[in-house]
């Protein structure tokens, strides 16, 4: 399958598979982001995709940076439609490291600063420039491969209202409602 992109910036790298039997494309980085703790950024790659019609575009976290960063890539669906900049939705879930002490009833924050980590583990060496960020605080560096993507096919269906559904063996049961146990072998 063909997939038309644009550059939209300089800096945008076409899109390519780590590996020959991989089912994802990485999707990299055009800009520097910085993600504080409990913040949410929107990473640009610099592309916009001309999708086929009938297809989507899913973006999805890469494994490693999951593992071993507090960063979580968010689901996303880029339709046929648009074509626009893909953007990567990133929430950073580590927590503010702050401290709070009661000195004659007024409470002082303490905050803990460090050096900003990348999604490689290493910490960011420009500390000046980072010298008030959070503890927990990570940033995303221009060509960083910060998620990966796959073009799938879709089905537009058609819906239909009914006073009642079907039976079925799991019926309205959800929400952990199977356990989390495996089941007794047969």
């Amino acid at each position: 399958m063909n997939v038309n992109i644009k550059r939209l910036s300089p800096d945008a790298q076409t899109p390519t598979y780590a590996h020959a039997t991989d089912a994802g494309f990485d999707l990299v980085a055009t800009a520097d982001v910085i993600i504080e703790p409990g913040a949410t950024a929107c990473v640009p790659t610099g592309l916009a995709f001309e999708i086929p019609e009938g297809f989507e575009m899913q973006i999805r976290p890469r494994s490693g940076i999951t593992l071993k960063t507090k960063l979580r890539v968010q689901l996303g669906t880029v339709d046929a439609g648009y074509r626009g900049e893909v953007g990567v939705i990133v929430d950073n879930i580590a927590q503010k490291d702050v401290i709070d002490i009661d000195l004659n009833s007024k409470t002082l924050e303490y905050v803990y600063a460090e050096y900003p980590k990348t999604i490689d583990g290493s910490k960011f060496s420009d500390w000046q420039y980072f010298r008030n960020k959070l503890e927990g605080t990570y940033i995303i560096r221009k060509g960083d491969r910060i998620a990966q993507a796959l073009i799938k096919p879709v089905e537009q269906v058609v819906f239909t209202e009914v006073d009642a559904l079907g039976d079925s063996d799991r019926g309205a049961g959800g929400f952990g409602s199977s356990g989390v146990g495996s089941p007794p072998p047969e």
